[in-house]
């Protein structure tokens, strides 16, 4: 195995809970149209703290990081590279800012509130474990590495709601029938995979080769955005118990 390989690699890596994180109830009932529309406003809710809030501040403090050296020559390969990774976080930020204004526009149009709930545990672990990696980590590479992983799981997770809904005849009485297809159309689209394959080239010229201690971490990052993303989708009848308390 070769340090190009090293986002296979981790692809191939036997988690349990990888299945819960892609196959999650919250994502069978998405995709097979049984998901109630409170549930639905909770997660979107959550996501939209996760990508307001939490993802540009991650982006943020990744490009401050970005290993520039006024030695390094215009032309060559160190410089190139940290050109290629601005390059893509600028892309990220330019994504995110689409997404929250894609957000809003669902959320207005099938009258899912994003106002009326709690922050959620698995909201707080996910952000607060970004805000940990974004601010240091190990190093440089742990950040990017986290940041391929995150968007991994969700094309992922999102491709699982795409095939039920592909196999699914419409009952006609599903509250989330309208806004469910289209966030699995977003985060299963050949461009949202090509963004994803862009960040797994990222990760694999970053040259990291097998039995060093970064490969180790970089399996110890995968492991644990794959858990964080188990913990980040709402639970059955979990809406009930995050509304926010009138006053």
């Amino acid at each position: 195995m070769t340090s190009c390989n090293l986002t296979k690699h981790l692809l191939s890596i036997d988690i349990p809970s990888y299945v819960a994180a892609t196959q999650h109830t919250f994502l069978d009932q998405a995709g097979k149209g049984t998901l109630p529309l409170p549930r639905l406003a909770l997660w979107l809710s959550q996501d939209r703290i996760y990508a307001a809030h939490a993802y540009p501040r991650f982006i943020g403090s990744l490009i401050t990081r970005i290993p520039f050296q006024d030695t390094d020559a215009i032309a060559g390969p160190r410089e190139q590279r940290n050109q290629d990774i601005l390059r893509v976080l600028v892309k990220c930020l330019d994504n995110i800012v689409r997404e929250i204004d894609f957000f809003r526009d669902v959320a207005e149009k099938d009258g899912l509130d994003m106002e009326g709930w709690v922050e959620r545990k698995g909201t707080r672990d996910y952000t607060a474990e970004m805000a940990r990696i974004a601010a240091g980590g190990d190093s440089f590479m742990d950040g990017l590495i986290f940041l391929w992983a995150m968007e991994r799981v969700y094309f992922d997770a999102w491709s699982y709601v795409k095939q039920l809904q592909s196999a699914l005849q419409k009952s006609g009485n599903d509250d989330s029938d309208h806004a469910v297809p289209r966030f699995a159309e977003n985060w299963s689209s050949p461009e949202f995979e090509a963004f994803v394959k862009e960040l797994a080239d990222l990760v694999d010229s970053l040259g990291i080769s097998p039995g060093t201690r970064e490969w180790a971490r970089a399996e110890e990052i995968w492991t644990r955005v794959v858990e964080l993303e188990v913990g980040f989708w709402p639970n059955d009848e979990e809406e009930a118990r995050m509304m926010k308390k009138k006053i």
